[in-house]
């Protein structure tokens, strides 16, 4: 039996896509069980991401505020593979190595995240625990960034094919 690749080649657009929601929905599963475990529900969670944009007035927006913390949360993440997937079409160095590229990929995205996006909106806040940093830390290296650099291998790959029809777009 042969094994095809072509039913299985993936474009650039599919692992902005694909790695950006695999990394929203690993780190938000994360929180929900870090954070439940300390007695946060999931709801609290996405009005928290919500409130980037509303404002302490997330917590009262019920569900509603729950579904724009999940759909910010799912933004954001597509936007982080998105630089990944574009900057891995300029450098393909990063698709050789995702499992090392991908996890740096991870701790600079939480740091952004932390130390420039959150101070920004919301000032500065106290150092977290330690248990908190190492966990954050964690979720980003092996749940944001391995997997868009996984995916955006994947589509550097299925453009070597042979017979393939995407091609590697010229940078911009």
């Amino acid at each position: 039996m042969r094994i095809s690749f072509r039913k299985t080649e993936i474009g650039p657009l599919t692992a902005i896509l694909g790695g950006g929601l695999t990394a929203a929905l690993l780190d938000i599963t994360y929180a929900f069980v870090f954070f439940g475990l300390r007695g946060a529900n999931p709801v609290r969670i996405l009005q928290t991401i919500a409130s980037g944009v509303l404002g302490k007035a997330a917590y009262q927006g019920g569900a509603g505020a729950a579904v724009l913390g999940a759909v910010l949360h799912a933004g954001i993440a597509v936007v982080m593979a998105a630089v990944y997937v574009s900057a891995s079409r300029v450098l393909p160095a990063l698709n050789r190595r995702p499992w090392l590229w991908g996890p740096l990929y991870g701790i600079g995205c939480y740091l952004v995240m932390n130390y420039v996006v959150l101070l920004l909106r919301f000032g500065p806040r106290p150092a977290p625990h330690l248990e908190v940093l190492v966990g954050g830390v964690a979720i980003h290296m092996f749940g944001v960034g391995l997997p868009i650099a996984l995916f955006a291998a994947r589509a550097a790959l299925s453009s070597r094919l042979p017979g393939s029809t995407s091609t590697p777009q010229p940078a911009a």
